[in-house]
């Protein structure tokens, strides 16, 4: 789980600190949609108004995506899944859910063929949305690690077609390797969140991580042969009773990440980011030999988030985005052509977290 409505809860929205690019050349729409320092995008399209909209994947074909909203104006009181058919987006256009509508759902992935996907819901534990906990009783910022989660494969018609975990204790955060032969994800089950990774139909599961902390929001590198993730990394004493005492009440501290990448077996397990405060949210470049995150390593209050770029063995940090609030989930086409995201731009002062696409420029 990425959790973006919570991380909303410290992103105060802003004016705009840079200013939109509105020039135009021949055979463009004006880019009004980006900043001008933005020279990584070009062509920006804004694909969902309305809501907090989150964690957008392409479908292997390069067509759809497969997100997740809680945007009320569609029938929902939580995050639901949802499938965009990008020829389709626009102002008013509602996509279809293709969640059972029940609990809280998260983390949707296609599956080959593009015909299923995969993602994690809490329906099992109660058909009603479970309480989004803001502070911890400490008053430490945190997130919710629901016991309920448990993946499963759907139908683009919202039929669940299989049950993929079955322990007790957090299962989601799946992703699927574009050789189409892995799923990875994060759990529960060892008493710590560690990745895991299992086939296709959830069987041969294999522990990936095992050092105590937060291990999620894994991706497979292009070829399928690398795993990028998210970790918090305790190591004080007292770092390790806050982390442990908190897991314990069911929620993280989401302030302190670093990226961390190994083989798809575990092996060879690196840190490549020593920034400090909250880096996450990571995704291979095509190359698969550089990784776009999202970062507030700049920030002094929490925010903003914005995109960067560097090479994957953390040298070459470049900054994509130029936002004053919050750029994240950002994720390359399969033909590595464009980029989708979820920002806060241009949202007219609310809290809205809208899904962008753009040609991407190398």
């Amino acid at each position: 789980m990425k959790h973006l409505i919570y991380i909303l809860g410290i992103v105060f929205v802003t004016s705009c600190q840079t200013t939109p690019n509105d020039t135009t050349s021949e055979g463009m729409e004006s880019d009004t949609l980006k900043y001008e320092q933005e020279i990584h995008l070009k062509n920006v399209k804004q694909l969902t108004w309305g809501g907090n909209n989150a964690e957008a994947y392409w479908s292997f074909g390069g067509d759809q995506l497969i997100f997740q909203s809680d945007f009320d104006a569609w029938g929902v009181a939580c995050d639901q899944i949802f499938k965009l058919d990008i020829s389709k987006a626009e102002a008013g256009y509602q996509p279809p859910m293709i969640s059972t509508g029940l609990g809280r759902t998260t983390c949707a992935y296609f599956l080959p063929g593009d015909t299923t996907i995969v993602y994690g819901s809490t329906h099992l534990g109660d058909s009603l949305c479970p309480e989004s906990p803001m502070r911890s009783a400490s008053g430490k910022y945190v997130w919710p690690i629901y016991a309920d989660y448990d993946i499963f494969t759907a139908d683009l018609n919202g039929n669940i077609l299989k049950q993929l975990t079955h322990t007790a204790g957090y299962d989601a955060e799946a992703t699927v390797s574009p050789k189409g032969d892995r799923i990875v994800f994060t759990s529960m089950r060892s008493g710590d969140l560690e990745l895991y990774t299992m086939d296709m139909s959830g069987e041969n599961v294999v522990q990936i991580t095992d050092e105590l902390g937060y291990d999620g929001g894994a991706f497979f590198s292009p070829d399928g042969e690398k795993l990028i993730f998210r970790a918090s990394r305790p190591k004080t004493e007292e770092e390790i009773a806050t982390y442990k005492g908190l897991l314990a009440e069911g929620l993280v501290q989401p302030t302190e990440m670093e990226l961390f990448v190994c083989n798809a077996d575990g092996s060879d397990l690196k840190q490549i980011t020593k920034l400090g405060n909250a880096n996450w949210a990571p995704f291979f470049h095509p190359s698969g030999e550089k990784v776009i995150f999202s970062s507030n390593h700049e920030a002094e209050r929490g925010f903003p988030f914005n995109l960067y770029m560097f090479n994957l063995e953390g040298t070459g940090l470049e900054r994509v985005t130029f936002d004053s609030v919050f750029d994240s989930f950002a994720m390359f086409s399969p033909d590595g052509k464009y980029l989708v995201w979820a920002s806060n731009r241009f949202n007219g002062g609310n809290r809205d977290t809208n899904l962008f696409m753009a040609e991407w420029v190398d």
